[in-house]
């Protein structure tokens, strides 16, 4: 039953953090655009203090949008500050992690294989290690001197998001690997927004508001401000990538999927900045064809063996693996019996009737032994999830609603079962130890059905 309602609070947090993410990245996306959109205004509008302006039109009206310089000619009694949207992003997502891979850690947080963590709470601790150190520690490069040159800052941050990727993949399950990274990236984007932006607006609105002309202080909360915009701005893409990548076991779950992270994040900061340079008149194709190319070459990278059917000879052998007990009986020896109680019938009719009686049962006992073997190791490693009513602690229905009881059930969702076995994201963080001798014999069986 606790399972049931964890399902409806992460749908609840879910549809809250979609709505707050789109507005904080398309508030980001916008602000980016006009920023490097805006134009030298006439001479009047300088003479106030405008840096630049733009005309646009939209849902049937014009729209003239100004930026001043630093202050306004006098404050507007309704100023909008542009930060609910990245709090609540960072709120309800925190709120899914924890309803998600906290509240489920063995079936979704932690990966025996990788760390065999003593319990829930121990991996749990070493997450939110991982999650608030990494952040601690970019905020230390951000406030010193090095956060000071945009270059340097960037490059410093690009090899650290480097090393927590494969970090990430020794400590968690795969698809949790992924989600850390993410949650690194929306609470450094988050903490830009809390700890560096809003501060320098603060201070500026504060001296406008004085009558105040801003000083030395305000100017460099500015520059940590727009290094810090910078650093969202780039991370944007691959935030979003990673928002949607628990729906793509072939990414996460690939041999070196902290590697495949890598590279998304290098092809998607790159066609970022390929629409900023856009946005400043700079039309530079290299930063899309680069991008296509590493794309296509992760792809050929990634793409998995081909499989080969089960055989009917490797299904006896694997009927024979898992249930010893039953072995079906020779060709041979079916004749030879056969023949023993043929006394009244020539010897041609003996050896006819053996081979058309006999063989045809030895076959279909080959074909019944591999269903029962493979169902035998669908049974323990699958159908604990797979089942009208879950036994796995954690799963109150069977997960994307497919039921694995039968071999008709494994024919019908066959396309499903050998994607998620042959990526490993199925068993979930392998719940149930199925073994890589047991993963290549159910791809196999199931691709020949």
């Amino acid at each position: 039953m606790g399972a049931y309602y964890l399902d409806w609070l992460n749908l609840f947090f879910r549809w809250f953090h979609v709505i707050a993410g789109v507005a904080w990245i398309g508030a980001s996306f916008y602000f980016v655009w006009l920023d490097l959109s805006l134009r030298k205004p006439p001479q009047w509008k300088t003479d106030k203090g405008i840096s630049g302006d733009l005309w646009a039109v939209h849902g049937g009206g014009f729209y003239e949008i100004a930026k001043y310089k630093l202050e306004p000619e006098q404050m507007p009694k309704t100023l909008h500050w542009f930060k609910w949207e990245a709090y609540t992003t960072w709120l309800t997502g925190m709120a899914m992690l924890s309803i998600v891979y906290y509240a489920n850690a063995t079936a979704y947080l932690i990966d025996p294989s990788k760390v065999a963590f003593g319990s829930s709470v121990g991996a749990i601790s070493t997450s939110l290690l991982f999650l608030f150190g990494s952040y601690f520690i970019y905020e230390v490069i951000v406030r010193s001197h090095l956060g000071k040159n945009s270059l340097i800052f960037s490059s410093i941050i690009f090899i650290l998001l480097i090393i927590a990727c494969w970090g990430s993949y020794q400590l968690f399950s795969d698809r949790a690997s992924f989600i850390h990274i993410g949650a690194i990236l929306g609470t450094v984007m988050a903490g830009n927004v809390f700890f560096g932006i809003m501060p320098a607006q603060r201070a500026l609105v504060d001296c406008v508001r004085r009558g105040e002309k801003p000083g030395k202080e305000v100017a460099d909360l500015a520059l940590q401000a727009k290094n810090r915009s910078l650093m969202n701005n780039y991370f944007t893409l691959p935030l979003i990538f990673i928002m949607i990548s628990n729906h793509y076991p072939m990414m996460y779950a690939h041999t070196h999927g902290w590697l495949v992270l890598v590279f998304v994040c290098i092809i998607t900061a790159i066609v970022r900045h390929y629409f900023n340079q856009k946005h400043l008149d700079n039309h530079k194709p290299r930063y899309l064809v680069i991008p296509a190319v590493l794309t296509v070459l992760l792809i050929i990278w990634m793409r998995p063996e081909p499989i080969e059917p089960l055989p009917v000879a490797t299904a006896a052998v694997a009927a024979e693996t898992v249930t010893s007990d039953s072995v079906p009986p020779t060709t041979e020896s079916a004749v030879a019996s056969s023949a023993v109680n043929t006394d009244a019938v020539s010897d041609e009719a003996v050896s006819n009737e053996s081979v058309t009686t006999d063989v045809v049962p030895v076959t279909a006992s080959v074909a019944t032994g591999a269903d029962d073997a493979m169902m035998n190791v669908v049974h323990t490693r699958c159908s604990t999830c797979h089942a009208a009513q879950p036994t796995q602690q954690g799963f109150a229905a069977p997960p994307a609603g497919i039921i694995l009881q039968t071999p008709t059930d494994m024919k019908i969702h066959k396309a499903k079962i050998i994607t998620a076995v042959q990526t490993g994201y199925m068993p979930l963080g392998n719940l149930t130890q199925l073994t890589d001798e047991e993963r290549q014999q159910l791809v196999a069986y199931a691709s020949g059905l």
